[in-house]
């Protein structure tokens, strides 16, 4: 019957039984997207405090914060040379008449003409070729926000996460590397980190080896892809897929014993398979100015197996790994030709990315942080019967004096509603119209 006695009207649903109500609710899951998480305001506070850190020591060292948006055109996605990541790209549908579902021969990028960005890099290129004549050269600047990658979810892997990047634009010179690292090991080190090691190769030296080898040119970036690899299939894995990917046998046992090589583990001996000695040398002042700026708090060392797998990467390359942790935490490098792919002409570009999930995964793991949360939390106890402007007023004097207030409605069991601030991470508690503060522990 509808509100007017008659029947169900035609576009109307049949009004649900209760059972069907409560079978309809029950099939629907609250679990997040998979590849995604939840976190907790516990987890919130020290993500929010990391975030304010690093923000802080990047600001503090004269980077400039800016804003990209998280989609991007396919095209762009598409020819970005991402490595790997061109496969993990979320794609987003075209819209109403756009998305032609009848149109003969339909692929992929038919439906779709927009993606969510995988990494900050490319945003930034276009945001640079798009703003030029608005900044200043060289760039110093901030990017923090999500990305987002198809991949399988796994531990330290999620679809969803953030980077914390920054990045020098429009500096050829080696000065730009020296202090991306130095600035970066300092927003490590205001984290609470002491044991971690910086990383480098050049993808100038790589390619020589890998040419001297007996690959062809045109094979270097693909045969890197495979190489990036190795900490993750070993070195069987990787001859095996450069195998399935037909390149020449002869090429393949050389590469494999020239990496297997102890005379490669120096600059000194990598030199001896590069045409250009300058690169090496570039590279040797790299890693004695960090050396001298570390002053021992942490390490810097040249590793040939070293190769991040993005593809836009023309030159230095960095990574930071920490002690009992698989992976690197941070990472980065140059890409002096990815921009100009946008004006038509090339401008220099490096930068170093912090992995935001990995390095809270390890601090939120931690028995203690080296660093405050926020400022001291109070609860505020009021009774029903109080005059609620008046509790106001009083939260926000305690505030005035430093306080982070939260007012709360006292309970029958109040013992209980403080044991609970105590639990959730609160300094102490007072009640409105008593004098003093309850500090807990």
């Amino acid at each position: 019957m509808n509100r007017f006695g008659g029947g169900t009207l035609s576009n109307e649903k049949p009004e649900e039984r209760p059972a069907e109500r409560e079978e309809r609710h029950m099939a629907l899951s609250a679990n997040p997207v998979r590849g995604t998480r939840d976190f907790l305001p516990a987890e919130m506070r020290v993500r929010d405090a990391m975030q304010s850190i690093i923000l802080k020591t990047y600001v503090n060292n004269g980077y400039q914060r800016i804003h990209t948006p998280m989609l991007e055109d396919i095209e762009r996605l598409d020819k970005s040379d991402g490595g790997e990541n061109l496969n993990m790209i979320f794609k987003i549908l075209k819209r109403g008449q756009k998305l032609e579902l009848g149109k003969e021969g339909l692929k992929e990028n038919d439906l779709a003409d927009m993606g969510l960005r995988f990494d900050l890099t490319l945003p930034l290129s276009r945001y640079y070729a798009n703003n030029r004549n608005e900044l200043r050269t060289p760039f110093k600047v901030i990017q923090i926000g999500e990305v987002f990658r198809a991949e399988r979810p796994q531990k330290g892997r999620l679809r969803e996460f953030y980077q914390c990047d920054i990045d020098v634009i429009g500096d050829p010179t080696r000065d730009a590397e020296i202090e991306l690292i130095h600035t970066t090991a300092k927003a490590m080190q205001a984290l609470g980190f002491r044991d971690f090691t910086v990383r480098i190769n050049d993808r100038q030296i790589l390619f020589d080896i890998i040419k001297s080898a007996g690959f062809a040119e045109a094979d270097v970036l693909s045969v890197c892809i495979t190489f990036d690899k190795l900490d993750k299939i070993g070195a069987e894995g990787v001859k095996a897929e450069l195998e399935e990917k037909a390149f020449p046998p002869a090429a393949i046992d050389r590469f494999m014993e020239i990496l297997a090589e102890d005379s490669l583990s120096t600059l000194d001996q990598a030199e001896a398979y590069c045409e250009d000695k300058d690169v090496v040398a570039q590279l040797r002042r790299v890693v004695a100015s960090v050396e001298a700026l570390a002053e021992g708090k942490y390490n810097i060392e040249y590793d040939k197996a070293l190769v991040r797998g993005m593809g836009y990467y023309t030159g230095t390359i960095f990574e930071i790994s920490c002690a009992g942790f698989a992976g690197s935490v941070a990472g980065g490098g140059r890409y002096d030709k990815m921009i100009g792919a946008f004006l038509g002409e090339d401008i220099p570009a490096v930068g170093f990315s912090i992995g935001f999930e990995r390095i809270s995964e390890i601090l939120l793991n931690s028995p203690e942080l080296a660093f405050e949360t926020g400022g001291k939390r109070i609860g505020l106890l009021y009774g029903q019967e109080d005059d609620y402007v008046e509790v106001i007023r009083r939260a926000d004097a305690l505030r005035a004096e430093g306080y982070d207030v939260c007012t709360v409605a006292k309970g029958k069991k109040v013992g209980k509603q403080l044991a609970a601030l105590e639990r959730d991470g609160f300094a102490g508690a007072c009640f409105f119209g008593e004098e003093g503060l309850k500090l807990f522990g």
